[in-house]
């Protein structure tokens, strides 16, 4: 009977090992669940600090997955440790999202810093994107590098 148990337990550890292989590969081919798609760090025209003009520089990210994704609590970031925290805001499944720089009415679409000055700076700067626990989830760099 002994045998039998050991039999068995050896034929169940040996179907796991590849299960488990398997998983690993497809865990490192997976697309990232959310990332920084696109970075419009130098806004068109004037740099004037207009409503319009802050407002077009902005940062979309993207959901990859069919699913919701919460991000509150997520920072982005620029180089210069400018930070923006996220509420409780939610991105459906394959949308983006876009956190413009300026002052607005926040929508699904389009969330607003309210800041009064540029945050991205126009010759080069890197956009990081951090989950609720502080890990990087992506990075996007701009322009020339420093």
């Amino acid at each position: 009977m002994a045998a039998t148990v050991l039999a068995a337990g050896a034929i169940v550890s040996a179907a796991a090992l590849p299960a488990a292989a398997h998983d690993g590969d497809h865990h490192h081919q997976q697309r990232p669940r959310v990332e920084i798609s696109r970075v419009q760090a130098d806004s068109p025209g004037r740099d004037d600090r207009s409503h319009r003009s802050l407002n077009a520089e902005w940062v979309e990210i993207a959901n990859a997955t069919r699913n919701p994704v919460n991000l509150r609590g997520w920072t982005l970031r620029d180089s210069d440790g400018n930070r923006y925290r996220f509420d409780n805001v939610r991105i459906a499944g394959c949308n983006t999202i876009r956190t413009h720089s300026g002052n607005g009415r926040d929508t699904r679409t389009d969330l607003f810093q309210d800041r009064r000055a540029y945050v991205w700076d126009n010759r080069s700067d890197t956009a990081t994107l951090r989950d609720n626990r502080g890990r990087t989830v992506g990075t996007e760099t701009c322009g020339r590098r420093r």
